[in-house]
């Protein structure tokens, strides 16, 4: 099932929370929609769902028209942070909720909607739990009935707000896994929203990232990481260290690294460089940069480098040559990305 998004804009009262927002997803594709709060991602969803209506533009789902559409006609799962089941339903009645609704003439029989929870519980790995209800259960397991309970109507779509929030860690890195192989196994077009950048770029085929009721970027994870558009996503996806400087003649010179340069395309005038950790090479030698402190951490190590009144890590593979600590050493920039400093817009 494809999703387009056609100019959307969405306000509550003197505030946006979607400001011209278009983009395609492609049937099969699992999309995240990354950013911070207030960024719009959940009024993206809502959007989708039915549950929100856009001021303006347009959603078009499997090529017809979501205007005016309410969500019970959509044929969307959505799954919830906070599950929103019913307590006094057991996990089965919670399941079968969306078929029971419909209109009797369709409806399936009962015993098909038996067999079809059922079905659903066993695929969900909870095959016992059917007559618990949801207090009698663990967030993990409440998180799983409510996918269920989302793919008993048998969408082709399936929106996720946040489904992972209330789960520790350990819980959340199994559920994503087992998420992503759902999705792939009933070849569903999956939309998630998360704040999370790691369960983003471990679960999505792409990523859009959002700021301010705006798509800032939209792209395979591991290219927004590498080759971020902007700053915003640069120091959005993972850690950055900041540099200022200026760009002449292609060469971009650090303000508190006189000696140390790269070469950009970057226009001249002020400009920002952004660097991961593992890219920031650390070289022997009398320099600007002093080590601080330094820890392993298995095949890592961490050194605390400062420059002036700057601080900042570094992580160089384990037996890799850093400074002891106290020690100075030279810094090599040369995997930097560079930004005109008129790019630097508040997030």
């Amino acid at each position: 099932m494809s999703v387009e998004l056609r100019d959307l804009r969405k306000a509550f009262g003197h505030v946006t929370a979607l400001d011209d927002v278009s983009l395609t997803i492609a049937p099969g594709e699992f999309l995240a929609l990354l950013g911070p709060s207030g960024s719009g991602k959940t009024t993206l969803l809502r959007v989708l769902a039915g549950l929100e209506f856009p001021d303006s533009g347009e959603v078009v789902i499997d090529n017809r028209s979501m205007h005016g559409v309410p969500a019970r006609q959509r044929g969307v799962g959505f799954v919830f942070q906070h599950y929103a089941l019913f307590r006094h339903m057991t996990v089965a009645r919670n399941i079968a909720f969306g078929i029971n609704v419909r209109p009797r003439h369709r409806r399936p029989k009962a015993r098909e909607i038996r067999a079809r929870v059922q079905s659903l519980l066993d695929l969900m790995e909870i095959g016992h739990l059917g007559q618990r209800y949801p207090e009698q259960i663990s967030g993990g397991q409440r998180q799983r009935v409510a996918l269920a309970r989302a793919l008993a109507i048998e969408p082709k779509l399936l929106l996720l707000d946040e489904p992972f929030g209330a789960l520790d860690a350990k819980v959340r890195k199994n559920l994503r896994i087992w998420l992503r192989m759902l999705h792939d196994k009933m070849g569903l077009t999956s939309i998630f929203v998360t704040h999370d950048q790691t369960e983003a770029m471990e679960m999505a085929d792409r990523i859009a990232v959002l700021r301010s009721g705006r798509i800032e970027e939209v792209g395979p994870p591991a290219k927004l990481y590498a080759e971020p558009a902007s700053i915003f996503v640069h120091e959005f996806l993972g850690e950055s260290v900041r540099f200022s400087g200026t760009v002449a003649d292609g060469r971009m010179r650090v303000d508190a690294l006189p000696d140390v340069g790269t070469a950009t395309c970057s226009p001249s005038g002020p400009a920002v460089a952004l660097i991961r950790p593992h890219e920031i090479g650390l070289l022997p030698g009398p320099g600007p940069a002093r080590c601080e402190r330094q820890e392993t951490l298995g095949p890592l190590r961490r050194t605390r480098i400062s420059v002036l009144d700057q601080a900042f890590d570094v992580l160089t593979p384990d037996g890799m040559w850093t400074p002891a600590v106290g020690q100075t050493c030279r810094l090599d920039l040369t995997r930097a990305r560079v930004y005109p400093a008129a790019d630097d817009r508040p997030g």
